[in-house]
């Protein structure tokens, strides 16, 4: 045995336990252990069953993704697996906590499958950029069929026991704490009955069914457009149609490593590395966090109501104050149809939300009432005097060591903070909306906000479910800066000659979800016209300003809530609203601009290189500590690829030279937009990389 990996008896059952905190993933000494122990099995003739366990809170949560990348050392999984299932006695897995990837592989090998109510199925190779690799595409398809096959893997979808027993992926659910003695119970029930081993993959290979694999390719050409890991999945259960398991786990392993190489499969794993990276800070290492048992939410629009329900879905009891009566029951009806919508996604029991709206909310429209909050969030209009009205109030009747909390997307922390008697307990928090399903928070430390805050802040985020970034002070912080400045470029594009519809269009072929134009009219146009409003007075005279969204907001039309901005959407269906190209055509006329054709591929590079660029200021001007911080803002809250793997990654990725080029050949149109960052310049004349300032 390796010392991951145990073996014991008790009573004719070989109990092999898998002890590899804190997921119990399956790295080399994990695999050479479960080897020992099912070469040890066979060869122990007192041992008539084996049951295979994991300790802790997990079975095995999937491959030890820190060996990705590195040499390959055997033995490798499948073999492993293939042993455990075509082995001349039975062998049972207990499902705990989560069976993830190679971990449900590893249990797929086995011919019994008991879990325990609440554990977590699935495999989600495909959210790395890769298929699975040890015979899921394989068994999963001759176990549950063809469709439930492709509605799981190439979807990476992860399902609860219940589902999991519905569908035939497990044999048995229980409702028990030990899974121990659960799994013992079950092995003794099939020695008794004298079960033989009952082989996976010594089923009858499925029926294929063309139509099936077709409209699975045709969903993913629209939800995973750009991936290449879901499309190589369906490859690879159809396989399973016409191969014999071990023909078709040979082919499952080529797809493998040969996704393994990919560039998007790097890129993914960059993602999941950074976004557990991000929240550690070596500044906050030994610093305690405050205890938040409740919090205040001010003001019930969308992004209060949208705080508030993140909090209330956790746990979090919430006091929200609103200007009267009338905005309070607003408010209270805003959360309740956040919370009814999710019962209906499944997240929530009918009876959790009464039990949230009856015990722990409440809407009050007295300053005093926040008094006892341990937090408190302002959500307010986004305009200095009136955020610095609710601070004094705040200041006046929250109790000492209380924090206070700003959600601004653009105002100066410090200004706020300076403007009260604590700004030690003053930091930012800006939400996303909607912020009950928005994953980022920007954490914007000030000047003057203490390390405690900053550590409940991070603390705080992770209650909520949420991935924090700490920001600096500065217009827009990390996300709206970056965004405000390829807005700017985009803009300059679309005087040149493009329209939105050719940057929206050029930009999902990127891999963007939805163009920006389009995520404007979704947000409300009035919002960056307001944005733009406060800064008119700062405007550099260097800048060529683009009007054509101010006049649209001139004209009502703010997007999806007036039913036109740049799209128009009286027929349900987004279309192009004629109406701008005019107002187009006359702004280039009265700015002597003659309009020329762009490629999708030219402003493509416009956006990455303006995004690249501005990233590059905020990492030196210490806004953004490190790029990782930076391709974490971007992926979790302005819908950039995550199979690029973030703006800084794809930066080196492409190369930062060639897009150093870019900078300097855009400059030549418009010198004001494109100065090259220092930091991009001192890394490429260093022939340095963005990741080389993670570490």
């Amino acid at each position: 045995m390796s010392n991951r990996v145990s073996y014991e008896q008790h009573d004719g059952i070989a109990i092999v336990t898998v002890d590899n905190g804190p997921v119990n993933a399956l790295s080399h000494a994990v695999r050479l252990g479960l080897q020992s122990a099912f070469q040890r099995f066979e060869t122990d003739d007192t041992a008539r069953i084996a049951l295979i366990v994991g300790a802790g809170r997990f079975f095995i949560g999937g491959a030890d993704i820190s060996e990705f990348g590195k040499p390959r050392s055997e033995p490798a999984l499948p073999g492993i697996i293939n042993s455990i299932e075509f082995g001349e006695k039975p062998v049972v897995a207990a499902i705990h906590g989560a069976a993830l990837g190679g971990g449900l592989e590893v249990a797929l090998g086995a011919h019994y499958r008991l879990a325990l109510k609440g554990a977590q199925l699935g495999l989600p190779e495909t959210k790395l950029g890769l298929i699975p690799g040890a015979g899921g595409s394989q068994r999963v398809p001759r176990l549950i069929g063809i469709a439930a096959a492709l509605e799981m893997i190439p979807t990476g979808r992860v399902m609860p026991a219940e589902e999991a027993l519905k569908l035939g992926l497990v044999d048995r659910v229980v409702d028990a704490s030990d899974v121990r003695e659960a799994g013992i119970a079950y092995a003794t029930e099939l020695l008794d009955k004298g079960a033989p081993p009952k082989p996976v993959g010594a089923l009858p290979s499925p029926q294929n069914d063309p139509k099936a694999f077709e409209a699975a390719r045709s969903g993913l050409a629209k939800s995973a457009r750009g991936e290449v890991a879901p499309v190589a999945a369906v490859d690879a259960i159809e396989l399973a149609t016409r191969l014999d398991i071990h023909e078709g786990m040979a082919e499952e392993r080529r797809i493998f490593h040969k996704m393994m190489d990919t560039p998007q499969r790097a890129a993914l794993i960059h993602a999941f590395f950074s976004e557990r990276k991000v929240t550690k800070l070596p500044a906050l290492e030994a610093v305690a966090p405050r205890e938040i048992a409740t919090a205040g939410v001010i003001g019930g629009g969308t992004m209060g109501a949208g705080i508030a329900t993140a909090a209330l879905l956790r746990g979090l009891p919430i006091t929200l104050l609103e200007r009267d009566a009338d905005a309070a029951n607003a408010a209270r009806e805003r959360i309740a149809g956040n919370l009814d919508a999710a019962v209906k996604r499944g997240k929530l029991a009918h009876e959790g939300r009464e039990r949230i709206l009856q015990e722990h909310l409440a809407v009050v429209t007295d300053y005093d009432a926040l008094s006892s909050c341990d937090l408190i969030i302002e959500a307010v209009f986004e305009d200095m005097a009136v955020k610095k009205q609710v601070f004094a109030e705040l200041d006046r009747v929250a109790k000492p060591n209380a924090i206070l909390a700003t959600n601004t997307s653009y105002l100066n922390v410090n200004e706020i903070a300076d403007s009260v008697s604590r700004p030690g307990d003053v930091i930012g928090l800006h939400f996303f909306s909607p912020a009950h399903v928005m994953k980022l928070l920007e954490v914007v430390v000030a000047d003057k906000t203490l390390p405690e805050v900053t550590a409940t802040s991070f603390a705080l985020a992770k209650r909520l479910g949420k991935v924090a970034v700490r920001a600096g002070v500065c217009d827009g912080f990390i996300g709206n800066r970056i965004l405000a400045h390829y807005r700017k470029v985009l803009d300059q594009a679309v005087l040149a000659g493009a329209s939105p519809f050719d940057v929206d269009r050029a930009l999902t072929g990127y891999g963007l979800a939805m163009g920006p134009y389009a995520v404007g009219d979704l947000a409300g146009l009035d919002i960056g016209w307001a944005h733009r409003k406060r800064l008119a007075a700062t405007r550099d005279p260097r800048e060529t300003y683009a009007e054509f969204s101010d006049r649209l907001c001139e004209a009502g039309h703010f997007g999806r809530k007036t039913g036109r901005g740049f799209y128009d959407y009286s027929t349900g269906k987004p279309v192009p609203n004629e109406d701008v190209l005019d107002i187009l055509e006359r702004e280039r006329a009265s700015k002597g601009i003659t309009a020329r054709t762009l490629s999708d591929d030219d402003i493509v590079r416009r956006y990455r290189a303006a995004m690249v660029n501005e990233s590059a200021r905020i990492i030196d001007e210490g806004i953004a500590r490190r790029p990782l911080d930076v391709d974490v803002t971007m992926l979790n809250g302005y819908g950039f690829p995550r199979w690029r793997g973030g703006p800084m990654h794809d930066a080196d990725a492409v190369g930062l030279e060639s897009i150093l080029t870019d900078i300097k050949t855009f400059a030549a149109e418009d010198d004001f937009l494109w100065q090259p960052a220092s930091l991009l310049e001192r890394l490429v004349a260093e022939g340095r990389t963005f990741a080389s300032l993670n570490d």
